[in-house]
């Protein structure tokens, strides 16, 4: 399972120019899933999300979590996170999961990210061709794999 993280002062999803989903002051989460993750993949990762520590603290420090913030997620499916750019110049998606396994797994993350963070996540809309608007802050973007996670 593969997240982007972005911390931003308010990002949108849109389906058919109406908006989704959106937050102020948190995250956008760019969630790409894979046949081999497992429930303990999305424990892991959610606990990791909620924990960051990538708010500015009163000295102006990285130091605080979206937790410390009171801050808010938006998460938004993206099987291009697991593309293959070694041969030619057309991306491939082969370690990208199907919808039949991926929805469910998505469904999953969003639901434990609500319980780690203790209020309702913003979402996308699984395989549909979303616009995302979005104000990174600092620029702050960070990158998580499961497979990295020892």
């Amino acid at each position: 399972m593969r997240a982007l993280i972005q911390r931003v002062t308010e990002a949108s999803v849109a389906v058919n120019n109406e908006i989704i989903g959106s937050v102020k002051s948190g995250f956008l989460i760019l969630l790409g899933i894979e046949d081999s993750d497992s429930i303990d993949d999305i424990k892991w990762l959610s606990a990791k999300i909620s924990k960051l520590r990538i708010f500015n603290d009163e000295n102006e420090v990285m130091n605080k979590s979206i937790l410390d913030v009171d801050g808010n997620a938006l998460v938004v499916s993206q099987f291009t996170l697991h593309s293959s750019t070694k041969k030619g110049n057309r991306p491939s998606y082969i370690r990208a999961s199907k919808p039949d396994y991926a929805i469910p797994m998505y469904d999953k993350f969003v639901n434990q990210l609500e319980i780690d963070l203790g209020k309702k996540v913003q979402t996308g809309k699984f395989g549909a061709d979303m616009k995302v608007a979005l104000v990174n802050d600092g620029p702050v973007t960070i990158w998580i794999d499961t497979k990295e996670k020892y």
